[in-house]
């Protein structure tokens, strides 16, 4: 079965490295495109842009971060640090320190995270590569499952919410042909009375000229208000939300688009409205259209 994903995810997994154990954390939520953002410790930070094309290639869109922490092997060997970077460091806080007195000095925890301040135990760069893109893609794996569980959920309710807007659609259109009597039968009448009056007071016109003027009035009128072309499109773009849905895959975008063209569809009923039943409807479908247009803003 083709499946859908949510935008929304978070996952995590642990391994180990030849640095030590590691963290992979990715959370998302909604976004209009892909927004990736990662953030690694120094001595990891090599390792970047092959995690960052792997995270590119799994995940379409959304605002994605993915978060690595290392705990470092006390085995390992063992972090230098940079004497002459320290006393430049030093320095530059002595001056920035004479300039505002006010500033608080640095925490030994802030100079040792300081760029050039600790060189890292020197690791063979392959070997940490693999070792963390293991890592990631379980993490991965995780979040995709996590995404597709969601996502499959959202598919049920947008699915619920065609069958709403089909059943609203049908209902009208069953009572259209009522409608439509209903109001040239109303229409009749009330021209009927007018040109009656004209008919009195104007012997140029006949009886038959005031009948065929009736009836061209009703059936332009008829004409106005008929909804059958926005009934059929908007079964049709029902139709093609379910078929978009069935074939899974990134839908979002082409979702959207379905909601605004339903939109206007259901719009246009209501302009056309000449009874209380089709203003109703048309309330009604804008209702589930914009229902289903805020849960397609969680899908890929």
């Amino acid at each position: 079965m083709a499946t859908v994903h949510s935008m929304t995810g978070f996952a995590s997994a642990r391994g180990v490295c030849p640095l030590g154990a590691v963290t992979v954390e990715i959370r998302c939520v909604n976004s209009r495109f892909l927004d990736l953002s990662v953030k690694f410790p120094d001595e990891l930070r090599l390792s970047e842009p092959a995690l960052r094309e792997i995270l590119s290639k799994n995940i379409g869109r959304g605002k994605c971060e993915c978060r690595l922490s290392l705990k470092a092997d006390p085995e390992a060997a063992p972090a230098r640090l940079r004497k002459e970077s320290l006393a430049a460091l030093k320095a530059l806080q002595t001056e920035v320190l004479a300039l505002e007195p006010n500033a608080k000095p640095l925490t030994v925890s802030q100079i040792l995270e300081y760029p050039g301040i600790v060189d890292a135990p020197q690791v063979d760069q392959q070997e940490l590569d693999a070792a963390l893109v293991a890592v990631l893609q379980r993490a991965l794996a995780s979040f995709t499952a996590s995404r597709e569980r969601e996502g499959m959920a959202l598919k049920a309710v947008l699915l619920g919410y065609c069958d709403k807007i089909e059943a609203i659609t049908r209902d009208i259109a069953s009572r259209m042909p009522d409608i439509l009597a209903n109001v040239k039968s109303k229409l009749s009448e009330r021209l009927e009375a007018a040109l009656s009056e004209a008919l009195t007071t104007n012997s140029s016109l006949t009886r038959e000229e005031v009948s065929d003027r009736i009836r061209q009035e009703v059936t332009l009128y008829a004409l106005k208000m008929d909804v059958d072309e926005e009934i059929n499109r908007l079964l049709t773009h029902v139709q093609e939300v379910r078929r978009v849905l069935s074939a899974g895959g990134a839908v979002g975008r082409r979702l959207d688009f379905l909601m605004q063209e339903m939109n206007r569809e259901a719009n246009t009923l209501g302009s056309k409205a000449a009874a209380i039943e089709m203003t109703n409807a048309s309330v009604a479908l804008k209702l589930v259209i914009e229902q289903m247009r805020e849960q397609i803003q969680n899908l890929e």
